[in-house]
């Protein structure tokens, strides 16, 4: 069983309970719950409203990411509800 943190609310979950939010290390895409065959760099998030909103806010994905995240991934993350 392997954890992981919100970027959000900065509470430790275990991974399958977590929206993974990867930019994709070859084609600098970013990938909304790949697989584990997905290599790059990945972000964390709890399924809730509120972490999604508050990690935009405060740029939180833009700096683990390391790259500029679309607005529009905001409301594929929120759909994902």
């Amino acid at each position: 069983m392997t954890e992981r943190k919100c970027v959000g609310c900065g509470k430790i979950k275990n991974r399958t309970d977590l929206i993974k939010i990867t930019k994709e290390h070859l084609t600098n895409t970013l990938v909304i719950n790949g697989n584990s065959e997905v290599f790059g760099r990945s972000a964390y998030l709890c399924y809730n409203k509120s972490c999604i909103e508050y990690a935009f806010k405060k740029n939180r994905l833009q700096k683990i990411l390391k790259s500029p995240v679309d607005p529009e991934l905001k409301g594929k993350l929120i759909n994902e509800l």
